[in-house]
């Protein structure tokens, strides 16, 4: 068996157990896997720490006891630096453009007005990024969430 963190597409974490990683691509491929706050079938997996037990200083255990896994820290400034975050990147793709890879070509485009005025968003390389810098567009990553990690 193996444990999923998840989470649905309104930012509802929960957990799932399924038999292995196929089982899981399968069930979330079919849409079976659901959100138990709002029934969203939108889920992925979150990005989640092993769970290592380390046999040095350990009691021993009773047969049959629950052996306690921890997924991440309990830090609730990191949850909530984690939870502004998905917030910036929900503004972000309802008040700006995707441009996917053109990013690079559209931020210039704009910048030297032969385009009209807009907020974009999309992919570029660390040498577009770079020479864009060196020709004074600003431009900003957004950063990667835990479940993007996956």
């Amino acid at each position: 068996m193996i444990r999923y963190d998840l989470i649905c597409e309104k930012f509802h974490s929960f957990d799932g157990w399924f038999r292995d990683s196929a089982a899981y691509d399968k069930q979330a491929a079919g849409g079976l896997i659901d959100c138990p706050v709002c029934g969203s079938v939108q889920v992925e997996k979150q990005l989640m720490t092993p769970g290592v037990a380390i046999k040095t200083n350990r009691r021993k255990e009773q047969p049959g006891a629950l052996q306690q896994l921890v997924a991440g820290p309990d830090d609730n400034k990191m949850s909530e630096l984690i939870e502004a975050v998905r917030q910036l990147k929900v503004h972000v793709e309802a008040n700006a453009d995707f441009v996917g890879e053109r990013f690079a070509e559209e931020a210039r485009k704009i910048h030297y007005k032969e385009a009209e005025a807009r907020a974009i968003y999309g992919e570029a390389t660390l040498e577009d990024v770079a020479a864009l810098a060196e020709e004074g567009i600003d431009v900003q990553p957004l950063p990667k969430l835990p479940e993007e990690g996956n």
